[in-house]
């Protein structure tokens, strides 16, 4: 009785397959295999890749906007000591140096804001591509 689960019985194919027909065949599907594990390697690579890019976008993201809260804070704290000073204010020259020491404090404070600001942008999106720069020689390298 032929086996009927060898795809080359006779029983199958009435003739026979010369060998490098065979060799062929087998070497395509050794090829087929080898890319299928390469493409799912490289897959999964991207994958874990792009979880981690996300989640330090996410995390800087988190901290931006922490950072913004707290100067929105401080500004609306200024805003009203200065405004509690001013009522409290006898005479024009008096308001006067009130308000260029205000608007002092608050000029310095908004440039260390800004620069606090600018150092987390580019420490954020430094950190965000790190995954990206780590993998990048398994991300990009190419097919052998």
């Amino acid at each position: 009785m032929a086996n009927t689960t060898d795809p080359f019985s006779a029983s199958i194919i009435p003739f026979e397959v010369p060998e490098q027909v065979r060799a062929f065949a087998e070497k395509g599907v050794s090829q087929a295999r080898d890319n299928y594990a390469r493409f799912k390697d490289v897959a999964e690579t991207h994958n874990s890749t792009i979880e981690a890019v996300f989640s330090n976008a996410s995390k800087g993201y988190s901290e931006y906007s922490a950072k913004l809260m707290e100067i929105v804070k401080a500004n609306t704290s200024a805003s009203l000591d200065f405004a509690q000073e001013l009522v409290a204010v006898k005479t024009p020259s008096e308001a006067l140096e009130l308000w260029s020491g205000h608007a002092k404090k608050q000029f310095e404070a908004f440039t260390a804001w800004s620069k606090e600001l600018t150092e987390l942008s580019q420490r954020v999106a430094t950190d965000t591509v790190e995954p990206i720069k780590a993998n990048a020689s398994k991300l990009f390298k190419p097919a052998a």
